[in-house]
This record gives C-alpha cells, sequence and structure tokens, in this order.
C-alpha cells in the first residue's frame, strides 16, 4: 500500500476554534498528521509527496468563486481595521440560494464579512495565511492516492489533513475545506462506473452526502453518532436516502451514544453489504478514529480492536480503495486504531 502526504499540509495551523461558547486550541492541528506518520511508519509505510492537484479536479467539486474565495479570503481579511489574527465568520445567510444541497451561486455580497459568512458554516474553520496552501496539499494527497489506485494499485492511503468529508460544494465546514473524498471518487469514475464512499468517522459525512445526493453513480454509506445532539446536527438522519436520480444511493447508520464495538462494526458490515448490491466498482473510505472511546470528541464506547474488524470486512468487498484520512484527535487513539486497521487490510 502506498502513502501519501504532503509537507505543506502541516501549515495549517489555526490558534482558534469555537466550541461550547469558547474559543480554545483546535484539536485538528499538525499534531495529527504527524502522529500517523509515525505509527504508520511501524508498518513499513514511508509517506510519498504527491505531485499538485490538478485545478481541474477540485473544481469537478467545488465550484471556482468558492476555490477563489478560499485562496483570497486571508489578504482581504487582514485588509479591515482591527482584523484578528485568523479569517472568522460573524455572519451567516437565512437562506442558501440553492434548491437541494448543490452549489450555491456565487453570493451578491462583494464585501469580506458577508462572504466570509457565505463560504465558512462555523467556528472550526479559521484560516491563516498558509491554510490555502494547506488544503490544497491536501487535496494533491487525495488525487495522488487516487491516482495510483486507478492506476491499477489496490489500495492506496491518502494522509489528508485538513480533513474534507464536512466540506460542501462551497461551503467550509467542520475543520474542512475542500472535500477530498468527493475529489478521489470523481478521479475514480473517470475509469470506474460505479463508486460507493464509505464513512466510519464518528461524525456524519454531511458535505461528501450533499455533493452526491442527488447522483445514482456513487453511493453514499455512513456510520456515525446520532447527530439529534452531535455535529453536523442538521444532517446524518435514516430517513436521508437520497433524491431523484440519488434516491436509495445515500445510507446513513446513526448509532446511539454509549455504543461499542458490536454495533460499531454490524454497522460497517451494512455498509460494505450496501456497497455490494449497489454495484460499486471501486471504493473510498473516509477513515476517521474518532468513534475511539479514547478521542476527545466521541460519545461512543469504540475500543482499538473494532478498527482490524472492520477491515477485513471492507478488504473482503475486494474493490481498488482509496483510505482518505479524516478526524481522530487523541493522539494515543490514533496511534493504535490507524496501524491496527492498515495492517489488518493489508499493506501489500
Amino acid at each position: 500500500m502506498r502513502l501519501f502526504f504532503s509537507a505543506d499540509q502541516l501549515l495549517h495551523r489555526p490558534t482558534q476554534y469555537g466550541v461550547h461558547g469558547r474559543l480554545v486550541r483546535p484539536l485538528e492541528n499538525p499534531d495529527r498528521a504527524e502522529t500517523l506518520i509515525g505509527s504508520l511508519a511501524r508498518l513499513g509505510l514511508s509517506a510519498e509527496a504527491p505531485p499538485a492537484v490538478d485545478r481541474g479536479a477540485v473544481l469537478k467539486v467545488h465550484p471556482g468563486h468558492y476555490v477563489d474565495f478560499l485562496e483570497t479570503a486571508y489578504d482581504r481579511f487582514q485588509a479591515l481595521p482591527n482584523a484578528g489574527p485568523e479569517v472568522l465568520p460573524n455572519a451567516h445567510p437565512y437562506f442558501s440560494g440553492a434548491s437541494v444541497f448543490g452549489a450555491r451561486p456565487a453570493p451578491k455580497t462583494q464585501g469580506i464579512l458577508g462572504q466570509c459568512g457565505w463560504y465558512i458554516g462555523d467556528l472550526s474553520c479559521a484560516m491563516t495565511a498558509q491554510t490555502f496552501k494547506a488544503a490544497l496539499a491536501s487535496a494533491s494527497t487525495a488525487a495522488a492516492a487516487t491516482e495510483a489506485v486507478r492506476g491499477g494499485a489496490r489500495a492506496a492511503f491518502a494522509l489528508c489533513r485538513p480533513p474534507g468529508h464536512h466540506a460542501y460544494p462551497d461551503r467550509a465546514n467542520g475543520f474542512c475545506f475542500f472535500n477530498n473524498a468527493a475529489i478521489a471518487a470523481e478521479i475514480l469514475r473517470q475509469r470506474f462506473a460505479r463508486v460507493a464512499i464509505l464513512d466510519f468517522d464518528t461524525h456524519h459525512g454531511d458535505g461528501t452526502q450533499a455533493i452526491f445526493y442527488a447522483r445514482d453513480d456513487v453511493f453514499f454509506g455512513s456510520v456515525h453518532t446520532d447527530p439529534t445532539a452531535y455535529y453536523p446536527h442538521f444532517f446524518g438522519y435514516g430517513d436521508e436516502r437520497g433524491t431523484g436520480a440519488g434516491e436509495g444511493c445515500n445510507l446513513n447508520l446513526p448509532l446511539a451514544p454509549g455504543s461499542g464495538d458490536g454495533a460499531y462494526v454490524a454497522a460497517v458490515r451494512r455498509l460494505a453489504e450496501a456497497a455490494d448490491d449497489f454495484g460499486a466498482e471501486a471504493i473510498v473510505l473516509s477513515a476517521g478514529w474518532d468513534a475511539h472511546r479514547d478521542d476527545p470528541l466521541s460519545k461512543l464506547d469504540v475500543s482499538t480492536a473494532a478498527y482490524p474488524k472492520i477491515a477485513e470486512i471492507l478488504k473482503s468487498l475486494a474493490r481498488p480503495t482509496v483510505i482518505v484520512q479524516e478526524g481522530g484527535y487523541s493522539l494515543a487513539a490514533v496511534a493504535e486504531a490507524a496501524p491496527a486497521f492498515v495492517e489488518s487490510f493489508g499493506v501489500d
């Protein structure tokens, strides 16, 4: 298995994250990536630097006006009088301008404050001078791993950071700026007629769901903590099945807080069966380690022992697979869960 990572992904170093009414140090930080590199090295995996992503691959998922905003937001924000050190929104529109989930038109507002509220969904996506470069490098990592699989590799690991599955077509959300799993799926679609994205992060991949919700060529399935009182709050419910041509191509399996290994593994098995029934020819895994009981954001009771079990289930699909890194915020849990999963999935 090839492992891809760019050192530029470490350049995103925000100091603010809004949670429970406070601005605190972000849980999503460079230490996560460095821990993953070290733990996967024990399996003999050495990170390869990806080439720069073709902007066309990003634009298949994200409209140009959103990409332009991310590229220019920091400098424009700093031109404000008394600007803070990082870009953060302080206003959000009531009406999205979108008919369903797809990309919205560019906003009418031309000011940076209004556009921040249009393009950034919450207080977990503070932007620094280097955020765009890091996010684009993360997308490059996803693209390089996917190209390896599209070219014939059985599997490849994209160590994406910042992560991606909360990023909507034109909105940053939940630590995420570009949707790396969606970019991977679009690249795979150039060779494979049907692709499945299976997400086992403890948070629902609401951005990924939105991108493919009306399509019948990409299946999205997610096991996650019940969002009734948990991020992302507004999506991730079992009655979200897709719309139009995509009806039946979306499967959410929310788990009650406190659920353990048995429920988690059983849900991943259901996702795998659904991908098989869909006729997926290739798989993208949105791999989060934050369902682990030791993760600071977890409300589940999943142990390290669950990860090799779900790896066996997903490996049994025997499809070309891109593993895209998403969440996981306990460095100790990440250092156990990720290599346990990868070793079980197979490093050859």
